[in-house]
């Protein structure tokens, strides 16, 4: 129940209070002044005297009082929904844009002015939680380049024995994974601090659609997994190619990732109205309900039969997720565990 409701229930309650209150009020008055005067009506005559009063007075006054009241409350709460409505539009990327005061001083201005003071900062904290993730990662580049050429160089020698070329090779591959995760976190951090410019050209999702497939199957060939395209339609839009095909490529490793051997990943091209859908699905384990709203968090992997054996850092869909945002679009992941998960994206064609 709203407060406006409530308020307008109590405002009722001690409106019928208050009218049995002068009721019996007027009653009492008639009764004694009709013993003064020595008349002998009888007291039912005295009741319909007061009842008769308060119908004529009492309920044109509380119907009045009700109207006025709710008028009252409206008026009164109309700040506090323009608040609430304004808050409900608050995210990390807006905190710098301050809610609006009336300037009057009252006590919902002063709260207004505290939710500010709040949002400045967390802006603040976001920025400096920003720029070291986005200094860290530019500083851990170089030496993880050394280390990756050096260890390059190292394999390359003929001397090291079977144990040791294994070994290198095991360092390279981790060198590798944290260099991808130091990449990630750059391109996110950047992408959170507005750094990140899409270069926007004319591009053919058909063609960028194929070559995901034809990626997918390379990816999917090891582990026996059946790729198909059920349908590529031709689709031109405007946006950046190398973000696309990155969050194409994205889907498709995760698809045959978080598969089982042997499963079946299916994708498709549609063109629905102004709108290019491209839908990709899998077999497997599914992600379950409880932490399907999480699975865009950075470093989340909620599938915990392949949380140490699958490579991956938990950071690609939360590239994917600001590649379609980048380009107006949205996406959606629908999970039948130990069935099917379908991702399906939808991005804007424009004019």
């Amino acid at each position: 129940m709203t407060i406006r409701t409530r308020l307008t229930f109590w405002y009722a309650g001690i409106l019928t209070v208050s009218l049995l209150v002068i009721g019996f009020g007027t009653f009492r008055e008639i009764d004694e002044r009709l013993q003064h005067e020595h008349r002998r009506e009888p007291e039912q005559h005295a009741m319909a005297e007061a009842g008769e009063m308060v119908f004529q007075v009492g309920l044109p006054a509380v119907a009045l009082g009700l109207l006025g009241g709710w008028w009252l409350t409206r008026r009164a709460l109309s700040p506090v929904v323009g608040l609430t409505e304004a808050i409900k539009k608050i995210h990390e990327r807006n905190l710098r844009e301050p809610l609006v005061r009336t300037n009057n001083d009252d006590e919902l201005d002063r709260l207004t002015g505290v939710f500010n003071a709040m949002l400045a900062r967390l802006d603040d904290s976001f920025n400096r939680t920003r720029e070291f993730t986005l200094h860290a990662s530019h500083e851990l580049k170089t030496p993880l380049t050394i280390l990756c050429g050096e260890t390059e160089t190292a394999l390359r020698d003929e001397s090291l024995s079977p144990a040791e070329r294994e070994r290198a090779a095991s360092q390279l591959d981790e060198l590798r994974r944290l260099a991808r995760i130091v990449d990630g976190l750059t391109l996110l951090a950047k992408a959170d601090a507005g750094q990140v410019a899409l270069k926007l050209e004319p591009v053919r999702l058909d063609e960028l659609v194929r070559d995901n497939f034809a990626d997918a199957q390379i990816l999917a060939e090891p582990q026996g997994i059946q790729v198909e395209l059920a349908a590529c339609e031709e689709i031109s839009m405007a946006g950046d190619r190398h973000r696309l095909r990155q969050l194409l490529l994205n889907l498709a490793d995760n698809a045959v990732k978080y598969n089982q051997r042997e499963g079946r990943v299916t994708m498709s091209l549609r063109r629905t109205g102004d709108v290019a859908e491209f839908i990709i699905a899998n077999t497997g384990t599914g992600i379950p309900p409880e932490v399907l709203p999480r699975v865009f968090d950075r470093f989340f992997r909620g599938d915990p039969a392949h949380g140490q054996a699958v490579d991956g850092c938990g950071l690609g869909l939360s590239i994917v997720e600001w590649i379609i945002s980048a380009h107006n679009g949205s996406i959606k992941i629908v999970s039948v565990p130990a069935k099917i998960t379908t991702v399906t994206v939808r991005l804007p064609l424009g004019d």
